[in-house]
């Protein structure tokens, strides 16, 4: 990803794609008529630990906007990390109508910190099985975290601008 690339996609409330720019098109391999419509996390890489997905929409459903480190897969299986800041769109009755994503090119050096971070909350869930896993990667994360005395945002922006 260029630095100067920003991706962007809108979602309804049930995270069908409704639009997705022409570098988001490119980036996840998919024809815009294949896209639209399609569930987002179809760019979901199972190296994303779930606990970063449960603080998304626990941000997200308090009508709050969140920054952070995503890993997106291709449709050809290949892989980009993406730095994504995710934003409910509110109507005129402050009622959620759906979720603005822009994306843009990560810190490479943040990169080496989130992986390590993100393949530890996956091992925790992997150790605590499946109905625990949300649970255990949470745990791991609120650990990682108190002790750099830091909220997740915090730790996404810092990293961003080693």
């Amino acid at each position: 990803m260029k630095n100067d690339e920003i991706i962007v996609s809108k979602t309804d409330l049930k995270g069908r794609i409704t639009y997705g720019n022409s570098t988001f098109l490119r980036f996840s391999g998919f024809d815009e008529v294949d896209m639209i419509g399609t569930q987002h996390n179809v760019v979901r890489h199972p190296d994303m630990p779930r606990g970063v997905f449960k603080l998304f929409w626990d941000t997200l459903q308090n009508k709050e906007e969140i920054f952070a480190y995503v890993k997106n897969i291709s449709q050809d299986g290949s892989f980009y990390w993406v730095l994504a800041n995710v934003t409910p769109s509110l109507d005129d009755n402050d009622n959620v109508m759906g979720y603005y994503s822009v994306r843009r090119k990560p810190n490479p050096r943040a990169l080496q910190i989130v992986s390590t971070l993100y393949r530890d909350m996956l091992s925790a869930e992997r150790n605590a099985g499946s109905r625990d896993a949300i649970g255990a990667s949470t745990q791991v994360l609120h650990q990682f975290l108190k002790e750099k005395g830091q909220t997740y945002e915090q730790m996404v922006l810092s990293l961003q601008a080693l």
